[in-house]
């Protein structure tokens, strides 16, 4: 029988005992096609990742100023209107006029788009702004001049030109809007709220 360590060398190799480690190349190979493997594998999960936060992304980078498909919003929501203040009647006689935003939803970007509605009204040089939506179901608050008020036909709810409620039906007064007259330019933080409760709460 012949002894395992007497067996000669076989060709090719620097070491034939069974007993010896692999060569350093060949540890450097696996460890290298492990790598571009994992590197491989990580390339989708980033371009799917990028695909998902893409809305974030972009959110975040356009929440600025500027303006955007013929929209000027500031950096804290104001909107630039389209009426210029000295445009407005001096008698209080209400005006409503159509707000227009930029709508992004996931990842389609509607630009200069109507959000909403809003009532509103100079008196001494100091203007005023309502939301048209009624605070009790939601329709839409309309200004009679021969009663001199605003009216909600859905319900009968009323209002003074304050927007003061002048009867039981509506659970609050018309919801007024933060609004920034800047030289000549109307600019309105535009918001909705809830409606049917006695607090003023934004959705």
């Amino acid at each position: 029988m012949t002894d395992h360590a007497q067996l000669p060398p076989e060709s090719g190799g620097p070491c034939s005992d069974c007993h010896c480690e692999p060569p350093r190349r060949s540890f450097l190979t696996k460890f290298l096609a492990g790598a571009l493997g994992a590197l491989a594998g990580l390339i989708p999960v980033g371009i799917g990742g990028a695909f998902f936060l893409d809305p974030l992304i972009r959110k975040r980078s356009g929440g600025g100023g500027g303006s955007t498909g013929g929209v000027q919003k500031d950096e804290k929501g104001f909107i630039k209107m389209a009426i210029a203040a000295d445009a407005l009647p001096n008698d209080g006689m209400p005006q409503k006029f159509t707000v227009f935003d930029d709508i992004i939803n996931a990842w389609n970007k509607s630009p200069n788009q109507p959000v909403g509605s809003v009532w509103l009204r100079k008196i001494n040089n100091q203007i005023i702004a309502f939301n048209v939506t009624c605070p009790h179901l939601g329709c839409a608050v309309e200004h009679r001049s021969a009663q001199g008020d605003f009216y909600c036909p859905c319900h009968t709810s009323a209002f003074d030109l304050d927007g003061k409620k002048l009867n039981a039906i509506p659970p609050r007064d018309m919801d007024s809007l933060e609004l920034d007259v800047r030289g000549n330019e109307i600019w309105i933080k535009y918001q909705n709220f809830q409606g049917a409760t006695g607090e003023k709460v934004p959705v």
